[in-house]
């Protein structure tokens, strides 16, 4: 991929307010710090504009413009990533899609909705809750996080262990390419068997193939009723084991998350909430929800499941019994990695392994911590086998944490791909995990990736420097 770009210019700057108006254009010091950065570590790569366009025409003449000047477009949503997908590592033009934040129609007889990329995530799943339809996908922030993003990213969550990610509720989007063509990649229907499935292509990509300026998005009906518990083990290998006896027991929560007692107890402390006692031999808990239609039957899954990790070690259930209570400890498991980074310097990989293989996952982490030195904080979805890894920089030399690191982490994902997973389950390969590309893909593999890239953006000009080498 050529890098060759041409700089911005006063010439850019009066096409993009001639066509944006001189409020969505922003070049000034602040703003440009503030689009240079994600939720990613301490980067920060600051654009040369800022462009905030509300139109498919105005994203398509800014394509059209960059493409022919060879000028780099950087698209941004909330930028709340962890893998750097949302920085400008090449300058050029930062394209904000913040004012792309219409909800054009929630349609209740085909269980659709058509959207913006702009969307806050939880905006949309409150709306169309409203109506007694759910939107499954449930990142950890939700609550900023925009719709775009997800796509971008195709994000997983909680909820992904009984509903599936962000991909499995997309029917149809409408995508600028590189050149400011207009294309809509699907149809608005359940089934597709018409050709190459361009919609999936396109999820997951990260913003290097094209622009999303609409999404029609598949909605189910709300479930009636959930349950909650949080369950403490003595073994954090052990409460990693008990996850996939719970499936093997016929049993699909609609959440199964894991925490080691370091990212309760950081995140106790973060938020302030000292009502979970945590006892010394207590080294993990899982946060385990079973949602649907009928309470007894719920029940019956909660009490099945107590029996399960009693086998496991596990110590006495706390049962939440009322909305506030779900919410706090959901809120818990949501402040975590707010809870970490607050702690230290730290870097998070966001590994994903087949489910009864995550106590090997986590047993590997550690023993590579103790090879080189580092602190590990783990928690994760564990019900679909994905375990976000927080390595500590803590009292780390810096040539450890500059020269060593890397090496400690490309054996864990080693040992990842070795157990048959790969090196990222939810916040996407983006400019941090690049360079690990090669661990769970051949060069054969690579080749066609960067073919299709070439394919859809042959000048490179779309955020360049993301997923591939």
């Amino acid at each position: 991929m050529s890098t060759n770009f041409q700089k911005s210019s006063q010439v850019e700057i009066d096409f993009l307010t001639d066509l944006l108006g001189a409020e969505n254009v922003l070049f000034d010091e602040s703003s440009l710090q503030k689009y240079g950065h994600d939720e990613t570590e301490d980067f920060v790569f600051s654009p040369e504009i800022v462009a905030k366009p509300n139109t498919v025409d105005q994203v398509s003449k800014i394509l059209t413009y960059c493409n022919t000047n060879n000028i780099p477009v950087t698209p941004q949503g909330a930028r709340t990533g962890l893998s750097g997908g949302a920085l400008p590592l090449y300058g050029g033009i930062a394209l904000s899609m913040e004012r792309f934040n219409n909800i054009i129609e929630i349609d209740q007889e085909n269980g659709q909705v058509t959207v913006e990329p702009g969307v806050i995530t939880q905006v949309l799943q409150e709306a169309v809750a409203a109506v007694n339809l759910f939107y499954p996908p449930d990142p950890a922030s939700k609550g900023s996080c925009f719709i775009g993003g997800n796509l971008a990213e195709n994000s997983g969550g909680p909820k992904a262990v009984k509903y599936g990610v962000t991909n499995e509720y997309v029917l149809n989007l409408e995508v600028v390419l590189a050149n400011g063509e207009v294309i809509w990649t699907g149809a608005n229907v359940l089934k597709n068997a018409t050709g190459y499935n361009l919609t999936q292509l396109i999820v997951g990509s990260e913003g290097t193939l094209g622009i999303i300026t609409k999404a029609v998005l598949k909605l189910i009906p709300m479930p009636a009723a959930n349950m909650l518990m949080l369950i403490p083990f003595t073994s954090a290998e052990k409460a990693c084991a008990a996850v996939a006896a719970i499936f093997q027991a016929g049993i699909t929560p609609s959440g199964l998350e894991f925490m080691e007692r370091d990212a309760l107890t950081w995140t106790a402390a973060f938020i302030g909430d000292d009502s979970i006692s945590i006892p010394d031999n207590v080294q993990a808990h899982l946060l385990v929800e079973v949602d649907g239609n009928h309470e007894e039957v719920l029940m019956q899954d909660c009490e099945k499941i107590m029996h399960i990790v009693e086998n496991y070690g596990a110590l006495e259930v706390l049962f939440a019994d009322n909305q506030a209570q779900k919410d706090k400890l959901w809120n818990l498991r949501r402040k975590v990695g707010e809870a970490v980074k607050s702690q230290s310097i730290y870097k998070e990989e966001d590994t994903v392994v087949p489910r009864y293989q995550l106590p090997k996952l986590l047993n590997g982490v550690k023993a590579v911590g103790r090879k080189y030195g580092f602190h590990s904080v783990c928690y994760g979805h564990a019900g679909d086998g994905n375990l976000h890894i927080n390595i500590i920089k803590g009292d780390l030399s810096e040539e450890v944490w500059v020269n060593q690191l890397p090496i400690a982490i490309r054996e864990i994902f080693e040992l990842t791909v070795s157990l048959g997973g790969t090196i990222s389950g939810e916040h996407g390969i983006g400019y941090v995990q690049k360079e690990f590309m090669d661990i769970p893909f051949s060069n054969t593999e690579l080749g066609l990736m960067k073919a299709i890239k070439n394919v859809f953006d042959p000048k490179g000009i779309l955020n360049p420097g993301k997923i591939l080498a």
